[in-house]
């Protein structure tokens, strides 16, 4: 990893990296709201420049962590920062709210320590996933039997499910799964899953804690509906 800190830069980095993954393009704009110990030390050890590298898409052993400022002007990154007490969260939790070509995007996570990260609202709807596995993220209409399809379609695929957790809004209103397994699914079964009527969001995320020469190809994002 870019130190100096596993929780303050490498978590913080991966948590911004998901962020990154559950948009369809690169981001454009993004507001950073810190929360706790990363609020107080953010500029001490590299939290600003983590985050913004990770919205860029680097993973945590990227060396270019270290000038992220200069590479979100290069590619037209506008940023800003801001502190706020999120709740009753972990110290060390951001608030990420960023926008790509039209799609907007709030994501909350926690650097737990040694640069384990714990995703904790997408959209403003429940989730938990830890970035140590590929992550499939559903967005999709409460009713019964999304949560054995989805599984049943990744047992199809060959996919080893390693946890999945579901919440919704409301009774029959929107609810969001993630699912981690423990390889990316193939393209056919996203496309098959982004196109059931009942789904209207679904992200491939990848695995966070390796770097990316260390994982096998993913498969295409699965599109917004």
């Amino acid at each position: 990893m870019v130190g100096p800190s596993s929780s303050h830069t490498a978590g913080a980095c991966r948590i911004a990296l998901l962020a990154r993954h559950c948009l369809l393009a690169a981001p454009r704009r993004a507001r950073f709201v810190l929360h706790g110990s990363f609020a107080k030390t953010a500029r001490g050890h590299g939290t600003e420049l983590a985050l913004v590298a990770g919205l860029c898409g680097a993973f945590p052993d990227d060396p270019r962590i270290r000038d992220a400022f200069a590479w979100a002007e290069e590619v037209g990154l506008e940023y800003e920062f801001a502190t706020a007490d999120l709740g009753d969260v972990h110290p060390n939790t951001v608030l990420i709210e960023a926008e790509a070509e039209g799609e907007k995007l709030s994501l909350r996570g926690s650097s737990l320590g040694g640069g384990l990260v714990q995703v904790a609202r997408v959209n403003g709807l429940e989730t938990r996933f830890s970035g140590s596995y590929y992550t499939l993220l559903v967005l999709h209409q409460d009713r019964p039997g999304v949560i054995a399809r989805v599984a049943g379609v990744v047992a199809d695929d060959g996919g080893n499910i390693g946890s999945i957790f579901s919440a919704r809004e409301r009774r029959g209103g929107n609810a969001l799964m993630s699912v981690e397994i423990d390889r990316p699914l193939e393209q056919y079964a996203l496309d098959y899953l982004s196109r059931l009527p009942y789904v209207s969001w679904l992200r491939a995320l990848p695995e966070v804690m390796q770097g990316p020469h260390e994982q096998p190809a993913a498969a295409t994002q699965g599109a917004a509906r």
